[in-house]
């Protein structure tokens, strides 16, 4: 009951993950991504601990198919575990347990992975890979958006999908977006909402953090 994406932007370093389900806040228990190491998504019927195992594994030097094959290998209930992750290099990769629900489907490409259960069709991993790879160039948090609307456009779940979320890294250890909408009518829509709504912000938060001097102005009533 999800379709995700894991991405890199070779240009920045920066790493990106976004979510999607019929089940409510999906985003808090399927998406992960760690600055300077990765992103991971954890699906299916999901275990949120795989997610940061898989950062752990990469923070320590294995590449994104050997955390891979060291969580298939040391995990219970692997079989009905659905993973993607993209390590520092932009490497990727992918596991579909064989209880994986539903029609399922995934799809690997340049610093970028995606997967999917409960699809509508086995090709909505591919249209999200293919929307994100179509977008070199732009703003990595544009082309997270633009290839889940792709995804969904594609066919999406074989469902109605209410929660999605996108969470990115960059140069801080915090994440420097984390959006989510936890039920909604529309939520990809939404979460494109309050992407541009926060785009504008997101580097001047960082600034805030690192150097409250050098902040620009909150523009807030009584903000001088």
């Amino acid at each position: 009951m999800t379709f995700s994406i894991a991405a890199r932007c070779a240009a920045t370093g920066r790493f990106a993950v976004a979510v999607a389900s019929s089940s409510p806040a999906v985003a808090a228990r399927c998406a992960y991504a760690r600055a300077g190491i990765g992103a991971a998504t954890t699906q299916n019927i999901t275990d949120p601990r795989l997610g940061p195992k898989a950062l752990d594994l990469m923070a320590l030097g294995a590449g994104a198919t050997a955390a891979r094959n060291v969580l298939v290998q040391a995990t219970a209930h692997i079989d009905h575990r659905q993973l993607t992750m993209i390590d520092a290099e932009g490497r990727t990769a992918v596991f579909s347990g064989p209880g994986t629900l539903g029609i399922h489907g995934e799809a690997q490409g340049k610093d970028v992975v995606s997967a999917g259960n409960l699809l509508a069709n086995p090709n909505v991993p591919r249209a999200i890979v293919a929307a994100f790879e179509a977008s070199l160039g732009q703003d990595l948090g544009d082309r997270i958006i633009a290839a889940m609307a792709a995804g969904l456009a594609a066919g999406g779940e074989a469902g109605p999908v209410y929660s999605a979320g996108m969470q990115m890294v960059g140069e801080v250890s915090w994440p420097i977006a984390d959006l989510r909408v936890d039920w909604h009518d529309a939520p990809i829509s939404e979460l494109a909402r309050l992407w541009s709504i926060y785009k504008p912000q997101m580097e001047a938060y960082v600034t805030r953090a690192l150097n409250p001097v050098a902040a620009p102005s909150y523009g807030v009533p009584g903000d001088a």
